[in-house]
């Protein structure tokens, strides 16, 4: 009788062994779909205003690094520190755009009308860049890559507001964050009092593009 109790017991405590693995493999299977759909709503949660952000940045980066390779054998010392900056900052920002975009499935947006985003410079004034040097070098690209880092900013903020992809906000926040500090670094560079509100510095902008011809800029 104690060697068939015994039996009974060990037989009982497998069962229950059993049981519990596969109580334990229903859950983890039960665990597994959720995670599954949570994985696929994360690849869904981006909208209209983030594929536009990425789209756009991508060929506004491009021209910044465009502009910051122009420095390499035109710019200054100084300068020419700020467009490496520039160059090492927007380069991985427009791979993490292109991988963004393939990731969602969308398109690059190359065949996209560029020319009137924010910021942008125009062929002339790429080649008015591209044939100045020295200090005339140093002072245009600091003025237009003023305006070009500010038009960056404006699209940054605007994915902020009605983006909904963690990754394109996320990044925007780096651009904002990034381009402003550039922006009142290129300001001090030129001589700007950035203390204020930014007016006199405005004013001597204007200035010092009426002296030089550049009253567009």
């Amino acid at each position: 009788m104690i060697t068939f109790k015994h039996a009974l017991n060990g037989a009982a405590a497998a069962l229950g062994t059993t049981l519990a693995l596969t109580a334990c493999g229903q859950a983890t299977g039960d665990e597994a779909s959720p995670g599954s759909g949570s994985a696929e709503a994360e690849q869904e949660q981006y909208n209209e205003a983030d594929v536009h952000f990425a789209q756009m940045m991508i060929p506004h980066h491009e021209q910044a690094v465009e502009m910051a390779d122009l420095a390499d054998d035109r710019a200054g010392e100084e300068v020419g520190e700020l467009s490496d900056e520039i160059r090492d900052a927007q380069g991985p920002e427009i791979e993490q755009m292109q991988q963004m975009l393939q990731d969602w499935g969308e398109d690059s947006g190359e065949d996209m009308d560029h020319s009137g985003m924010a910021g942008m410079l125009t062929d002339e004034q790429m080649e008015e860049l591209a044939g100045s040097d020295g200090e005339q070098f140093d002072t245009l690209f600091l003025e237009l890559m003023i305006e070009h880092h500010e038009g960056a900013v404006d699209m940054a903020e605007t994915v902020l507001e009605d983006g909904t992809s963690p990754e394109a906000r996320e990044l925007a926040e780096e651009i904002v964050d990034t381009q402003e500090e550039e922006i009142e670094q290129m300001h001090g560079m030129l001589g700007h009092d950035t203390s204020g509100d930014g007016s006199e510095g405005a004013e001597d902008s204007e200035d010092n593009g009426d002296q030089d011809g550049h009253e567009d800029h």
